[in-house]
């Protein structure tokens, strides 16, 4: 089976602190990806430095500040790979990961996507098989996914929450779907998270007694906001 062309994606804000934990196990891949860039999305920490080590090996883009989707459609313009996939920084990919969802999209030409389970610090995130009805309801498809490039439709810049969700909703509707790949794939470090890309909270975490505290007050309302513009925008 001839191998495609794989473009790994990462944006990256204020995240030096996992960075290199994060393309050392893009790095240790059993199947390489022809291309890595990484867009450095106005980073004030030491980001840079940490980089040098990789630089010979990567494609590095600077932008100022203008938030992770912005950031990874510049990433995906400058691609060149035929099979797409977005790595946030504080994620660490298990050394098959590549391989196997290469496989898999390749054995089912008449999918667009393919997507796997996942690790949240110790919560396992267990995905589902690929289902449209489930999928207008809740999103179970993390943004970590091989995608093919000829059926992505990229980022609404509209939408400050969702983004991921909207993205597969989209491709739904121009009859496009996924398949999952029932394993464990990779696993996000939860202690990365301050706010930067991946400023997110599993929903499962809504229900503990502490979301009454202000901070995640706010969050939990944008939270609901976000998903009615979203509901509406796909009028589900």
């Amino acid at each position: 089976m001839k191998s495609e062309r794989i473009s790994i994606i990462i944006p990256t804000y204020q995240h030096a602190s996992v960075l290199s934990l994060c393309l050392k196990a893009i790095f240790a891949q059993s199947r390489l990806p022809d291309e890595i860039i990484v867009v450095n999305d106005g980073s004030s920490d030491e980001t840079e430095k940490i980089l040098e080590p990789f630089m010979d090996r990567i494609v590095y883009l600077f932008q100022e500040n203008k938030g992770n989707q912005i950031a990874r459609m510049r990433g995906f313009q400058q691609s060149t790979g035929s099979l797409i996939l977005f790595c946030d920084a504080d994620v660490l990919m298990h050394p098959t990961m590549l391989e196997k969802m290469e496989k898999t999209i390749k054995e089912h030409p008449e999918v667009s996507y393919v997507y796997s389970s996942f690790r949240f610090g110790w919560k396992l995130f267990k995905s589902f098989s690929f289902d449209v009805e489930r999928l207008k309801k809740m999103n179970y498809i993390h943004t970590s996914t091989l995608i093919r490039r000829d059926d992505f439709p990229g980022f609404d810049f509209q939408l400050k929450k969702f983004q991921d969700w909207d993205l597969w909703l989209t491709l739904l509707e121009r009859e496009k779907k996924g398949i999952f790949l029932n394993e464990v794939l990779f696993e996000v470090l939860v202690s990365a998270r301050r706010g930067g890309i991946s400023d997110w909270i599993p929903s499962f975490m809504y229900q503990w007694p502490w979301k009454c505290f202000s901070r995640k007050k706010k969050a939990i309302r944008a939270y609901e906001e976000g998903k009615k513009i979203l509901f509406k925008k796909h009028h589900l």
